[in-house]
């Protein structure tokens, strides 16, 4: 999501969060040219970069620390290599505290898991699109 710009979710069957933040991440990475901040409340995505993970992954042959296979290998493989193609940065937001555009990023998420179908649009998503009240009673 764009704040004022595009916004897209998705959904996979059989999925899990993690696998959903990075695939978030990799599609808003493929989606904007040149530089671009991806903010998210997902650790799992904001520390593979800012704590370098990645570089472990990569002199280990994709086995983690724990002498295990990297998960979502083919989501790591293409957000790693667009990382290392130009400038990307990694910031992260609390989930749930409060952060506008991190709020309505979750909404759309939890309609698409729901619905097991995304959706797409410009500018702020109708009310129709994300019919989940946050804990102030109003609806996005």
């Amino acid at each position: 999501m764009i704040p004022g710009g595009r916004y897209r979710s998705g959904s996979e069957t059989h999925s899990t969060n993690q696998r959903m933040e990075l695939a978030a991440a990799l599609d808003a990475v493929r989606s904007i040219g040149g530089a671009v901040e991806v903010v998210s409340d997902s650790a799992y995505v904001v520390n593979c970069f800012r704590q370098g993970w990645w570089k472990g992954w990569l002199a280990r042959g994709w086995i983690n620390t724990k002498k295990q296979p990297v998960a979502n290998r083919d989501l790591w493989e293409p957000l790693i290599d667009l990382y290392r193609s130009r400038p990307v940065s990694f910031r992260w937001v609390k989930g749930h505290g409060g952060n506008k555009w991190n709020d309505l990023a979750d909404r759309l998420a939890v309609q698409a898991s729901l619905a097991q179908e995304g959706v797409e649009g410009e500018g702020t998503p109708p009310p129709g699109h994300v019919a989940i009240s946050d804990r102030d009673g109003w609806t996005f």
